[in-house]
């Protein structure tokens, strides 16, 4: 079955979480966006359209957008947010030579004492954050591993929450959607049952815990 104008457009709008954004908030020009993709909307509908059809979109899916914004309840939901410094992050290579030497590393870390620790096993990568001063231990355990990526001077944004987290659909999406509204760049992102942090760069970290703070209230 082919496409439709409207399934065309809502494709390209779906790229974009910025665009998404000013459709709900009603500070989109429908007819200068709409010139903007009319050559990528013809191309994927496979005929030429014309840019009142795409404009007619817009304006369908922007009501769509604003009615699922206004129907989304986060319930008994309520959160914290702890803010830790100094934090280093690394990236390798996954190696069973290096994930047999993390046992060292977490028999130095003391959570209890406000040390910070995230480790990431993906399928053929390993990250992990950790409070600064293990910084030199870390890069003597990682010596003879291929290093991806080092970063320092970041910071760890966690959101504790209460009530219903878990079983609450989209919050998570609404944190990262306006963490990038605000062109916050995103360095980790660890969720548990309870809590959801945020590794970002220093500058970004006092931005980030204003939008925070209240990502909830504003939806």
């Amino acid at each position: 079955m082919a496409d439709s104008v409207s399934s065309c457009v809502k494709r390209i709008v779906d790229r974009s979480p910025f665009i998404h954004e000013m459709l709900i908030n009603g500070i989109l020009s429908f007819s200068n966006y709409a010139s903007s993709i009319q050559g990528e909307v013809q191309k994927a509908y496979g005929k030429e359209v014309k840019s009142s059809a795409i404009v007619m979109a817009l304006r369908r899916y922007a009501e769509e957008l604003r009615k699922g914004s206004q129907k989304k309840n986060v319930g008994n939901v309520e959160y914290g947010i702890v803010m830790k410094t100094n934090i280093f992050d690394l990236n390798l290579v996954r190696r069973d030579s290096f994930i047999s030497k993390l046992g060292v590393l977490y028999g130095q870390i003391s959570t209890e004492k406000g040390d910070f620790l995230n480790i990431t096993l993906g399928s053929h990568e390993v990250s992990l954050a950790v409070s600064e001063k293990y910084r030199s231990l870390v890069n003597e355990l990682a010596k003879d591993e291929e290093v991806l990526n080092k970063m320092d001077d970041l910071v760890a944004l966690s959101l504790v929450f209460t009530g219903d987290f878990l079983q609450t659909p989209g919050i998570v999406y609404e944190a990262v959607r306006h963490l990038a509204w605000e062109q916050i760049n995103v360095i980790e992102i660890v969720s548990t049952m309870n809590e959801l942090t945020f590794v970002i760069k220093r500058e970004d970290s006092m931005k980030a815990f204003d939008v925070l703070q209240g990502f909830l209230s504003a939806n």
